[in-house]
């Protein structure tokens, strides 16, 4: 898989500054919701980023190593710009997290100046974007861009979850990154949600009426 495809597709219509868009968090039970857009300039790009980047895909099927290894090359390349957009959980239970999501990945491809001339998200299309933009479908392992954007959203959210265990160790965040594991919905049963929990996803919502059987 060429991994420049639909950039370079963007390209061939005039399209030349292109960001990709990704998130982390949308399921967990706990912490929050971090959107991330990363764009490349185009000609270091298409000159050495290929090789610089080389294996760089869905940060879900990359070791730990690796998206830390990927995370400090793209923070530290000159070529790239990213912004990245992090939605707490009072606000995910205010707005739902499909608003959130979006909400995210507006603010997030907002921080790249210029505005990209197009974004490309992973997924589902994304309504409120300040650009033009296109969904892909598993886009994480299909696009740079957003297999970048996906790198800076999962490596953000896993160390604020990491520092959320050392505020809360007994929900054992630093493990689960908050998703309803066996071990979390325990200690949910044991010590009730904090603060960074989101009240309005079903196991903790059940769990405040007094109806969560584990």
């Amino acid at each position: 898989m060429d991994m420049l495809h639909y950039e370079k597709e963007a390209w061939t219509a005039g399209l030349f500054f292109i960001a990709g868009i990704d998130e982390a968090g949308r399921g967990p039970l706990a912490g929050p919701l971090v959107a991330a857009a990363v764009a490349f300039d185009r000609e270091p790009l298409e000159n050495s980023g290929i090789g610089l980047f080389a294996g760089l895909t869905d940060s879900k099927v990359l070791t730990e190593k690796k998206r830390e290894i990927f995370y400090k090359q793209l923070k530290s390349c000159p070529f790239v710009r990213i912004g990245c957009a992090i939605i707490e959980p009072a606000v995910i239970d205010e707005i739902n997290i499909l608003q959130a999501t979006w909400r995210g990945m507006a603010e997030a491809v907002a921080q790249i100046a210029p505005l990209p001339d197009l974004a490309l998200v992973d997924g589902n299309p994304v309504r409120g974007l300040p650009c033009k933009s296109r969904n892909i479908i598993k886009g994480d392992a299909k696009s740079l861009s957003i297999a970048a954007a996906s790198v800076i959203a999962k490596v953000t959210r896993d160390r604020l979850m990491a520092e959320l265990d050392s505020e809360f160790p007994a929900y054992g965040f630093a493990q689960h990154k908050g998703y309803g594991t066996k071990a979390h919905l325990a200690a949910l049963r044991r010590h009730g949600p904090c603060f960074h929990h989101r009240k309005t996803f079903r196991p903790v919502a059940e769990l405040n009426q007094g109806e969560l059987n584990l």
